[in-house]
């Protein structure tokens, strides 16, 4: 997987190529930004969002479940890890992403139950949530 990322004008505005699509990120105003794309944290909140959704989209259609359909609405903050209940340190701010999850169809309690539990295991949670190691080069 290759993702390239230039910048563009004006300000913080960036093209982002990924494979042969392409898009844009930018900041808020308030961050110096001209709000002309999502930014960066949004469009990390519209992966994860994606990949819970596709993740149990094709668990339920292995299973034969009648999901009509998935609906996720994501946040991300920094909360005091004081209010973190498996938190190490509390004495600083950590992320922290909600995820609310509305399944569309005639689905038992039981199979609710069931696709939560999928939902934590898409790749991109499990990515998010593992030891993460990125090592960053300037390119010669």
């Amino acid at each position: 997987m290759n993702v390239s990322v230039e910048s563009a004008a004006p300000e913080f505005l960036e093209n982002i190529s990924v494979g042969r699509h392409r898009f844009h990120a930018d900041e808020p105003m308030t961050a110096g930004g001209q709000d002309a794309a999502p930014s960066p944290y949004e469009l990390l909140l519209a992966a994860l969002g994606a990949c819970k959704a596709i993740t149990l989209r094709i668990y339920a259609k292995r299973k034969g479940w009648s999901l009509q359909g998935v609906q996720l609405n994501l946040s991300h903050s920094k909360v005091h890890a004081e209010d973190c209940a498996n938190c190490e340190r509390t004495d600083t701010l950590i992320d922290q992403i909600d995820v609310e999850i509305k399944l569309q169809g005639e689905l038992s309690a039981e199979q609710r139950k069931t696709l939560l539990a999928i939902a934590e295991k898409c790749p991109v949670h499990r990515t998010l949530t593992s030891h993460l190691q990125i090592r960053t080069r300037v390119a010669p």
